[in-house]
């Protein structure tokens, strides 16, 4: 009977085999300590290790793409601004009856022409400066010869000189064979450029061709409040891109212009040519451009008259201030507002990531993302305090006194 087993009445009948053990009842069988059910390893910790090691194949693939795709991403975002900067025009002439396909070709053919031209002259005046200096180059050494040696009585002889110029393992033969040996090099070069060129301006092209389409397209994949959030910053992208090339653009005017009277009054020689680079690379080339800019024509003018070159430094320096203090004001003023300092970080962070068209590119950005935050980021009014204020002149500089004195002292003389 039951009551005569003590352990069958206490616990029961035994399990079958085939039915499920718990934690604790398993540690009971092999003889171990039952486990606590806060002890038993969470559901979530195999997915988390799982997901863990996804990630890491993930990220380690994505690098990989990113290397492979690094100069196809980088055409792809320049035709991107290229495209921010056309499609104001196109718009424009959209607006009054054009066919878009027709005003895009039309934007590319006139930037294409001034392009070339540009290059063009520049080419001309590298060229034949250079011919120049080699026709002059026996004038110039003789001039140096006779200076060394009555300056520093040295007893320098022009045709040893021109000896070891000319000889076969010399420094000139040995450079024009290395130049040579390049030639391929810097041809390959030149097509990658080319074919570089072509591959953004197609790019850029269907993007502004084919922009309301396009935007279309990327817009059936979200919500209606998301896409009115990618339109708002899409417009705000291409107005301050636009806005900065075409600023740009007549800052560059207005310099060559000015540049080019000054050229004409001084009698640099190609005082056209050297305005248009003037213009253009000043603007154009982020901090160093101003500078690079003066550098040709004042060493094209050094050739002829050392006096000259410092009338053209002298000019490019006195225009430099006139732009910086009364033309670029009232041209950015509503196109471009960063302040020196973002503007000069931000050219650097280009230069670091992408090189010179991170420098080119670097500006336009910076106002883009400037302008987001300003138009998606809430600010606040600023209280009062001595850190943020800025003190008020107090009249008690040294020019003040001197005012001051001249005011007191004219009005004791006054009857």
């Amino acid at each position: 009977m039951a009551g005569d087993d003590p352990q069958a009445g206490a616990d029961g009948p035994p399990p079958p085999d085939d039915a499920p053990v718990s934690p604790s009842g398993l540690a009971a069988r092999l003889g171990g300590t039952p486990l606590e059910p806060s002890e038993a390893m969470p559901r979530w910790v195999p997915r988390a290790i799982m997901l863990f090691f996804v990630g890491v194949v993930g990220l380690a693939v994505a690098r990989w793409l990113l290397g492979e795709l690094k100069d196809l991403l980088i055409t792809i975002l320049i035709a991107l601004f290229v495209s921010f900067a056309m499609e104001p025009a196109v718009n424009w002439l959209a607006a009054r009856g054009w066919k878009r396909g027709w005003a895009t070709g039309l934007v590319f053919v006139v930037f294409v022409v001034f392009s070339l031209l540009f290059l063009g002259a520049l080419g001309k005046v590298v060229a034949d400066e250079v011919v120049n200096l080699v026709d002059s180059a026996p004038g110039y050494l003789t001039d140096a010869e006779e200076w060394l040696n009555e300056t520093f009585g040295l007893e320098l002889s022009g045709d040893d000189l021109r000896d070891q110029l000319t000889d076969a393992d010399g420094p000139v033969r040995s450079f024009a064979t290395q130049a040579a040996g390049n030639a391929l090099g810097i041809s390959a070069s030149v097509l990658g450029i080319v074919f570089q060129f072509f591959t953004v301006a197609l790019f850029a092209f269907y993007l502004v061709a084919d922009g309301p389409r396009f935007r279309r397209v990327i817009c059936s994949f979200l919500r209606p409040d998301r896409q009115r959030q990618v339109l708002e910053t899409w417009e705000i992208a291409i107005q301050k891109t636009g806005g900065y090339i075409y600023s740009r653009a007549l800052l560059a005017l207005l310099s060559g212009v000015a540049h080019w009277i000054a050229f004409e009054i001084i009698g640099v020689p190609y005082a056209i040519a050297l305005a248009v680079f003037v213009g253009l690379v000043s603007q154009f080339v982020p901090v160093v451009g101003t500078y690079l800019a003066a550098a040709l024509p004042a060493f094209i003018a050094l050739v002829g008259s050392p006096f000259d070159a410092v009338l053209v430094v002298a000019f490019a320096t006195f225009y430099q201030q006139i732009e910086n203090y009364v033309f670029a004001p009232r041209i950015s003023a509503r196109t471009m507002d960063l302040h020196p300092a973002v503007a000069f970080g931000s050219v650097l962070a280009g230069i670091g990531i992408l090189g010179g068209i991170g420098a080119l590119l670097a500006l336009p950005f910076s106002a883009v993302v400037q302008a987001l935050g300003s138009t998606y980021i809430e600010r606040h009014p600023v209280i009062d305090s001595d850190m943020t204020s800025e003190p008020a002149a107090s009249g008690s500089g040294r020019s003040s006194l001197v005012l001051r004195y001249w005011r007191a002292r004219r009005t004791r003389r006054a009857p």
